[in-house]
């Protein structure tokens, strides 16, 4: 370790944190993370997607999210196969969807009890471990995405028994929720909530108060869409002017820009960006470097939020 270094400046493999460190579910990991829901378009190309993971681990990233629904178990698999126990990588799960290829879209909803204790045991075999450090519950109370109807429509406190269930168990070791309400938050906190994921960027802050209670309560804020939606509804971080502006003027790209402004905005933001392009994963790793000042900050602030709840 370099003179003047702490252990919690570096992985587990001696690699400078990208973004520096922050702290999740009780562990101290990357600012910069990796989503590998992406690793399903190299399905056909199982080399390419070992080299990508490896190289995410060769480039400090040490925190990585993932489900059992991405590519039907392929990117668990993955993963299971590729990161070692030595690269000290907390390995990010969710539940509360199933695949379904055949669909009108390629997953529905499995919010019952009965499924999310379903989920979290595909989840275990599939990784092939004995315990989830950390697993998301997908609510759907708000959008982008599907939404639940029937019987998938559960109250919160019912999912919340089950998910502490598993945490007594020791079949988790921590959850968060994702797609959640403040409301549903603030009746979650009581039961030990470690992270929060809900559709969030530069361009779609309507969440900025779930924001500042996570942080207050020292619960990460692990944004998806963090650089606005693949949905065309959904504006886009990319094609603000703004944005653009500030970008070319400070040699970065837009995408760097966005996952900047992120990681400046709030301490207790957490990245998971996701890519099956090398190039990519570098660029944003890179992006944990960028320092912005307070004038430039502020034209980014000054940029107009629209909604994200565009619900399928």
């Amino acid at each position: 370790m370099p003179t003047g270094t702490s252990s919690s400046d570096v992985t587990a493999t001696g690699v400078a944190r990208p973004g520096g460190a922050g702290r999740l579910a009780g562990h101290t990991v990357s600012r910069v993370g990796f989503g590998a829901m992406q690793l399903e378009r190299l399905h056909g190309d199982r080399g390419a997607a070992v080299t990508l993971l490896r190289r995410a681990v060769e480039l400090g990233v040490d925190h990585m999210d993932t489900a059992q629904f991405y590519g039907n178990g392929f990117v668990n698999k993955l993963i299971r196969d590729t990161i070692r126990p030595e690269d000290g990588v907390v390995v990010v799960t969710k539940i509360g969807a199933d695949p379904d290829p055949d669909g009108p879209l390629p997953l529905r909803a499995a919010q019952r009890p009965e499924e999310l204790r379903a989920g979290v045991e595909d989840n275990l075999r599939s990784l092939g471990v004995d315990q989830l450090p950390v697993v998301n519950l997908r609510r759907l109370d708000i959008g982008p995405g599907i939404q639940p109807a029937g019987d998938q429509v559960v109250d919160l406190d019912d999912q919340l028994a089950v998910m502490t269930a598993m945490r007594d168990e020791g079949k988790i070791g921590a959850f968060g929720l994702g797609s959640v309400t403040a409301d549903g938050l603030r009746r979650a906190i009581p039961a030990g909530i470690a992270c929060v994921q809900n559709a969030y960027s530069l361009v779609t802050r309507d969440d900025q108060d779930l924001v500042e209670l996570c942080a207050e309560e020292g619960i990460a804020w692990v944004p998806f869409f963090p650089l606005g939606g693949a949905f065309p509804q959904m504006p886009k971080v990319t094609e603000e002017p703004a944005v653009r502006d500030v970008a070319a003027s400070i040699g970065c790209t837009p995408s760097q820009l966005g996952l900047a402004w992120l990681l400046r905005h709030a301490p207790n933001v957490l990245l998971i960006p996701g890519t099956a392009n090398p190039a990519h994963l570098e660029a944003n790793v890179a992006a944990g470097a960028i320092t912005l000042d307070d004038a430039t900050l502020a034209t980014l602030d000054a940029v107009p939020s629209r909604s994200a709840d565009i619900r399928l």
